[in-house]
Parts: structure tokens; C-alpha cells; sequence
């Protein structure tokens, strides 16, 4: 899965959909910053995957190695442009400088979750050969995490030896695949919506079958990933993406594929739809808030829709993987990020939700054009009006994918 970077700016509501403003003064090279000094509409579009948060390869070396037990060494895993780097070098984490004075642990950080199959394909024979795999913390998207937990790949974390645990919003605490969040803790989240203009289309979207209208015909993609496209089309069914039937499945697969067979569907995509979005070749998708963030640094009217049924809410989440040589110190990394100040210092580089309550206050003191923007810190009503999909077997995720995989021509 690949999900831009972002930098909002303010933001409004229409009806159930979220438009942010045109204008955002920032003193640092975010990410954002980089996106629109390689050239959002040129080039980096054209390039797909260098939007991705979690898309593109990162300088680190492999953290392969490993800790070895040593207490005051620790290796974590990162999706790349995921933490927050200084105005004068993008290799330079201040928040990790700042954990590593407070703790004397020094911390190898290496941007080398670039898929969460890829990076499973990588780590799985050492868990299943009951190796360590030289990490000490990853992180990985919901339904990565669930099939971890699963396998009994990862350690229950402690949280006694995580304090600041108790800031983690309530809306993450139950979650369907880690009840209780006994083996991990959410880094980032992000919402899959709908991208697009509502002066190029020439109306407003609302619900979800308002994708489905003759002027979209052709001109509309969706996503690879099966999750979120199909979240949306249960909801479009008045079906939960997190408590459905098989049945419910299998007609919202249907339903897909009239659609596809109708035209409606250009393409599925992973982020490389920004590209075709920008330039009007599509003026509608299913999408990542941050790749359509992004775009408003070159069209301050592309707005991320949250139809009246609701949204996909994704996260990608802190765990402690089997063997790892020094859990303590991966407790104490997440204990210091969970501190609601260094959460805001994050959240103002990379924009997307963050699930520490307490770091919207402390955004007021880091950026406080951000404090409140609902796509960093949304209400809990707000919140009550995403989604997350429910937790899949091994048998359930192979059956649903085939299914997916077969209609989008994968």
C-alpha cells in the first residue's frame, strides 16, 4: 500500500465532505515542502510512487543486524518520510535525537517498509524459524498487523512500561484485530475517501453511489488496495466493513463488477492516480487523504470527500516482532512518542491523524495553523463516521482477495 505525503492547510466542511484551504506557511522542507520543490504536477506526479509515504526506498541501511540484546542499541523499522527530519538534513530526526538524550539509547532508523507484503516476504522465514529478524519495533498497516498477531509473530507489549499509553485515544483502543491493543500501539493514521473538484465536476459528491453518474463514466479510478475499495462499496450497501457476512462481500463484489463492466472504472490504482487527477484525466477517485492534500499546493479546490455513509480509516501501528534483542528499549520508543508534545512535533511534519490525545494542545505551541485541522486532529464525531475493515483469517483473506483480484484484472 502506498499513501502520499501531506502538508493541509485549513479546513472546512461541506456537508460530509472535508475541503481544506488554499494557503499554508511553513518554515520547514516537510514533506510537503519536497513534493512541491521536486514539482507536484511534473515530473513526482509522473513518478507514482515517490509521492507514497510509504512508496518509496529509504537511505537507511537494513537494520538486519540487529541489536543483539544490547539495551542501549535499537533497530526500527520505518515506512519511508514517515518521522520528522531537520530544515538542513532529511537524514536528521530531531524527535529521535531528543528520545536518544533522554534514554542513552541510540536508535538505527532504517526506511525499509516500502509494502507490507514486500516487508513480510522479508522478515517472515526468520519468525517462522524462530530467528530474530535484527528489528526491534515495525510498523505495519492493520491488516499486516492482524495477520502478525495471528501468526504469533510479534511480543505482547507491557503497558505498564508505556505510561503514556493511557493518551492513546479511545477510538483506537478496541480495535478487531487487537483487542485491548495487547501487541501494539498506532503510529499514524490516514482516511481513504474520495478525491476530487467540485468546480471541474461540476457538483458536489455526498454519498458514495454519487461516484456512479453518467459523468463520471470512464473518468473515475479506485484502488488497489481491497480494503478500502471495498469498505466503501459495503457502505454504499448499508453494510459495516467491520461486522459483514460473506454474503455482504460477495454482493458488494457484484456490484463492483457491474461497474467495471459498465465503464464507470478507468482504473485501479495504487497513489499513481494524484497524477491523472491533477491534470483532469479523472475527476473523481477513491483515495488517500494525503495524496489529495498534496495536490492542493497546485489546485487549492481538490478536497477530500467523506460520504454521508462514511469513510476507511487506516492506521499503521508500532509492534515489537518476535526475538526482538531489546523489547524494553522498544517500550521506552514508544512511551516517548506517545508523549503528546513529541507526537505534535510529528504530526507537524508528516500530517497524518495522530491517535495521541493531548497532541492537538501541544500543536498550538508547534504549528498552530494546524491545531485544528479535522485530517490531523478529527473529532471524535468525526471519528465515530470512519471505518476500519474487520479482521480476516488466512482462509477469509485468501477467499476475499481472489475474489477482488479477479474483478480488478489484477
Amino acid at each position: 500500500m502506498t499513501r502520499s505525503p501531506h502538508r493541509p492547510g485549513t479546513t472546512g466542511t461541506t456537508g460530509a465532505a472535508w475541503a481544506t484551504g488554499a494557503t499554508w506557511a511553513g518554515s520547514a522542507l516537510s514533506r510537503r515542502g519536497f513534493l512541491q520543490a521536486v514539482g507536484v504536477s511534473g515530473a513526482l506526479l509522473a513518478a507514482g510512487p515517490l509521492l507514497s509515504a510509504c512508496g518509496t526506498e529509504g537511505t537507511n541501511s537494513s537494520g538486519d543486524g540487529g541489536t543483539q540484546g544490547d539495551p542501549k542499541k535499537l533497530a526500527w523499522s520505518n515506512w519511508p518520510l514517515y518521522l520528522d527530519t531537520s530544515d538542513e538534513d532529511d537524514t536528521d530526526n530531531p524527535t529521535l535525537k531528543a528520545f536518544t538524550n533522554k534514554t542513552g539509547i541510540e536508535v538505527t532508523y532504517t526506511e525499509d517498509v516500502n509494502d507490507n507484503d514486500e516487508f513480510f516476504g522479508k522478515v517472515s522465514p526468520m519468525l517462522r524459524a524462530g530467528r530474530s529478524t535484527g528489528r526491534d519495533v515495525i510498523v505495519l498497516t492493520d491488516w499486516m498487523a492482524s495477520r502478525m498477531i495471528r501468526l504469533g509473530y510479534v511480543e505482547k507489549i507491557d503497558r505498564a512500561n508505556i505510561p503514556n499509553s493511557r493518551n492513546l485515544l479511545p477510538s483506537y483502543e478496541d480495535v478487531p484485530f487487537d483487542k485491548g491493543r495487547e501487541y501494539s500501539l498506532p503510529w499514524q493514521s490516514g482516511i481513504a475517501g474520495i478525491g476530487y473538484n467540485p468546480k471541474a465536476l461540476g457538483r458536489e459528491i455526498t454519498e458514495i453511489d454519487d461516484l456512479f453518474r453518467p459523468d463520471l463514466k470512464g473518468r473515475l479510478t479506485m484502488l488497489t488496495e481491497m480494503r478500502d475499495t471495498m469498505g466503501l462499496l459495503l457502505l454504499s450497501l448499508g453494510k459495516s466493513p467491520e461486522d459483514h457476512t460473506m454474503a455482504d462481500y460477495k454482493k458488494a463484489i457484484d456490484k463492483l463488477q457491474k461497474l467495471v463492466d459498465d465503464g464507470y472504472v478507468r482504473a485501479f490504482t495504487g497513489n499513481e492516480y494524484a497524477a491523472d487527477l491533477a491534470s483532469g484525466n479523472i475527476l473523481a477517485a477513491i483515495g488517500w487523504s494525503g495524496d489529495v492534500l498534496q495536490l492542493q499546493s497546485d489546485d487549492p479546490d481538490m478536497q477530500l470527500a467523506v460520504p454521508d455513509e462514511g469513510g476507511m480509516l487506516w492506521s499503521d501501528n508500532l509492534m515489537v516482532p518476535k526475538g526482538a534483542g531489546n523489547k524494553a528499549g522498544a517500550e521506552k520508543l514508544m512511551d516517548f512518542y506517545y508523549d503528546p508534545k513529541i507526537a505534535a512535533e510529528v504530526a507537524s511534519y508528516v500530517n497524518y491523524v495522530t491517535p495521541v490525545n493531548g497532541a492537538q494542545d501541544a500543536m498550538r505551541d508547534v504549528d498552530a495553523e494546524l491545531a485544528d485541522n479535522q485530517l490531523i486532529f478529527p473529532t471524535e464525531q468525526t471519528l465515530s463516521t470512519l471505518h476500519s475493515f474487520k479482521a480476516l483469517d488466512e482462509g477469509e483473506e485468501k477467499e476475499y482477495q481472489d475474489m477482488f483480484q479477479k474483478v480488478i484484472g489484477a
